[in-house]
């Protein structure tokens, strides 16, 4: 065949062959995936382009075409970011006396990472659309149904006659192996086609075996024609067959560029709930292969093994790293936290649902230290369990001292959800996962996920949503502290002078049995991290060393980590606050507006203050003196442009819970409402007239 472009081959060989492949070259640049169904969501939409339009939340590097999984917040998305996170270090750290903080590096020892298990790890099994190369988490695919259309390969025609093409054509279904092809060329090879292949040879040959040989060969020549590489894809219900060859096409002309073949094998199949397809694409993926979702970078001038470092993927490990020097500098003992709030980075394959999943994210993180269940029994006798605690929804019991693991894990799940219920996620908004068994890290007790269900979250069988995780709650054991210990070979426990006396005090059968219970889990701990050079001597000589050293009051502390994402909490607040009004004027003109309900406490801006008229200087200078009064204090925006109607609705849509305006009144018209301005409450439009003098208290008891 010539070789020319696709849409040009002779009409011969194009009369024969099937139309979706004639006009498959033509549609290269255009054809967009007939697989893929829209998802529309038209709340999230709504949200992304307020927060676009309000200068909430904006796309990285926008001028350039934005990068996957990076966002900036504008204006508005700044002030509400940094309330947040004042907030939680306030209740965290400011409101308490047993929890200090710490603000650590980005860049750490990589020794850090590869005790914590994230260098070998901390992995994401990625799965790839070979069409359009975008990767998906392996257990991020949703499940779908409709008919598989499979394809094991293509038959390039190009260097071919117009019969062997056509031979291969009719044939085509059935060929799915290559030696499918070559039992079809011993069958359908004439002799002049043998003679095609070497003319002199042929015309020259000496004997009947040479004739064999040449036969041979030119059965080779066009069965290797062939290229068996399988491709399939998913049909959604109703869609037509040739939608399928069609991306079929585009898939072998971009791996072989050929620009004329047939497709080989062709079959199909019904399959229900298969998470084996790309959700776009419908194309069926690669196998699953972890990706570590650390970012590598090189630490000083020359980038060699010695100089690789890692961005952090989480704020907990410097926490980890530095206990011992914030335990003897904050003069704390255990039980103890230390509160960190930091940037964070993770270079995930699907980024996804706006800011929910991103690659660069900050976090607010406790790692609260308590004493093993073993210790708290030697020295109170017993340990409380969750259920012996308060099950109140609204007060929940204080720390006691004879709390072990289970009764701390429930305290900071409670402590947790007041916190969201005082910045205005109702517990209507949130949800929780209890984390089974197979779902647990391999160190950890438990692991509580606090969900909010967000416009994007997913429903359960009964039609309810689910959520999604806001936050995790986790009891790590005594892992974090152990893997450090090992691998820095410095001491990461701590001493206890009520442990060491009251361990002499005790029966020794119950020392026996105290001793033996933390034992075995130092040995568990121990054997399930074991470096691949340690005996089964070495570790049961550490675990007796371990719980040797309850006797001398040592021991290493357990775990209770409260991690929130600050990201997904600013996603949550903006679409809890979120809210449509709908007004029809006197003129029957209808307008649909948007009113941000954030609680007071994390609202962006806290009050407007509005001039009556901007051609006054009488209330413009008044307005500006209000405004200065309350500058300390809190965030104030002054709006003197447009019609008062306008600046409340822009207000509304900033989320700003109280506006003042500055009217004639204040100014003295009516000598009893000199000095007093009205106080306009934005989530009912109610107005209320308050003396300059007493906004400032007012105000901050709402705002605090």
């Amino acid at each position: 065949m010539p070789n020319a472009p696709f849409n040009t081959v002779n009409s011969v060989f194009v009369s024969w062959l099937p139309a979706f492949v004639i006009d498959f070259c033509a549609q290269l640049t255009t054809l967009t995936n007939p697989m893929a169904e829209p998802k529309e969501n038209l709340q999230m939409e709504k949200i992304v382009s307020l927060c676009k339009r309000r200068g909430f939340v904006f796309q990285s590097s926008e001028i350039y075409g934005g990068i996957n999984g990076f966002w900036d917040y504008g204006p508005l998305g700044a002030e509400l970011k940094r309330n947040v996170k004042e907030l939680w270090w306030h209740a965290m750290t400011r409101q308490r006396d047993d929890v200090a903080g710490l603000e650590a590096t980005i860049i750490m020892s990589p020794q850090i990472w590869k005790a914590s298990g994230h260098v070998d790890t901390f992995a994401d099994l990625m799965r790839e659309c070979p069409l359009t190369k975008k990767r998906v988490r392996a257990d991020q695919v949703e499940p779908q149904s409709g008919i598989v259309v499979r394809f094991s390969g293509i038959y390039n025609c190009k260097e071919n006659s117009t019969r062997i093409s056509k031979v291969v054509e009719q044939s085509a279904q059935t060929i799915k192996t290559k030696q499918a092809i070559e039992e079809l060329f011993k069958k359908n090879i004439t002799d002049g086609e043998v003679r095609e292949m070497d003319p002199e040879k042929y015309d020259h040959a000496n004997g009947p075996d040479q004739i064999v040989a040449l036969r041979e060969a030119a059965q080779k020549h066009y069965a290797d024609c062939a290229h068996f590489q399988s491709f399939s894809i998913l049909l959604q219900p109703g869609k037509p067959l040739d939608s399928a060859r069609k991306v079929a096409n585009q898939y072998y002309f971009e791996k072989t560029h050929s620009d004329a073949f047939i497709l080989l094998g062709e079959s199909s199949e019904k399959v229900e709930n298969s998470t084996d397809f790309h959700p776009e694409s419908g194309v069926e993926l690669t196998e699953a292969r972890p990706f570590n979702l650390m970012f590598k970078t090189y630490v000083g001038p020359v980038e060699s093994e010695d100089g690789i470092a890692y961005l952090r993927p989480e704020t907990a490990q410097a926490i980890f790293a530095q206990f011992k020097n914030v335990l003897e500098t904050s003069r704390q003992k255990v039980p103890f936290g230390i509160a960190q709030v930091g940037k964070a980075f993770r270079n995930e394959v699907t980024p996804r649902n706006f800011t929910f999943r991103s690659r660069e994210f900050e976090q607010m993180e406790l790692e609260f230290f308590i004493k093993p269940d073993e210790v708290i029994e030697a020295i109170h006798g017993s340990v409380a369990k969750a259920s012996e605690i308060s099950n109140s929804q609204s007060e929940i019991s204080e720390p006691q001292p004879n709390w072990g693991w289970e009764a701390w894990h429930k305290y900071w799940v409670e402590e947790r959800v007041r916190f969201y219920e005082g910045i205005g996620l109702s517990r209507e908004t949130l949800g929780f996962h209890h984390q089974t068994p197979a779902e647990l890290a391999h160190y950890a007790r438990a692991c509580t996920d606090i969900l909010f269900k967000f416009p994007f979250s997913k429903k359960d069988a009964d039609g309810n949503v689910t959520g999604d995780e806001l936050e995790g709650i986790a009891a790590r054991s005594d892992f974090d502290l152990s893997q450090h210990q090992r691998f820095s070979g410095k001491p990461m426990g701590v001493f206890d002078d009520e442990l060491r006396a009251a361990w002499g005090k005790l029966p020794k059968e119950k020392q026996d049995d105290l001793w033996k219970r933390y034992y075995d889990n130092r040995k568990n701990y121990l054997t399930k991290s074991a470096k691949p050079d340690e005996t089964a001597e070495q570790i049961q000589k550490q675990a007796t060393e371990d719980a040797n050293g309850l006797a001398k009051g040592q021991y290493i502390p357990h775990v209770i980590e409260p991690s929130a994402g600050v990201d997904r909490l600013i996603l949550a607040l903006i679409a809890n606050a979120y809210s449509e009004i709908t007004e029809t004027d006197d003129k029957g003109k209808t307008e649909t507006r948007v009113t941000m309900k954030f609680h007071p406490r994390v609202a962006p801006i806290k009050v407007g203050v509005l001039p009556l008229l901007k051609n006054k200087p009488e209330l413009v200078k008044k307005a500006q003196e209000v405004r200065d009064l309350l500058r300390p204090w809190m965030n104030v925006f002054y709006d003197e442009a447009g019609s008062i109607g306008r600046r409340y609705a822009r207000q509304d849509e900033a989320g700003t819970p109280f506006c003042l305006t500055i009217d004639f009144d204040t100014l003295g018209e009516k000598p009893e409402l000199l000095d007093t301005v009205t106080i306009r409450y934005r989530d009912d439009g109610k107005q209320e007239r308050l003396k300059i003098s007493e906004l400032r208290d007012w105000l901050l008891a709402r705002i605090r």
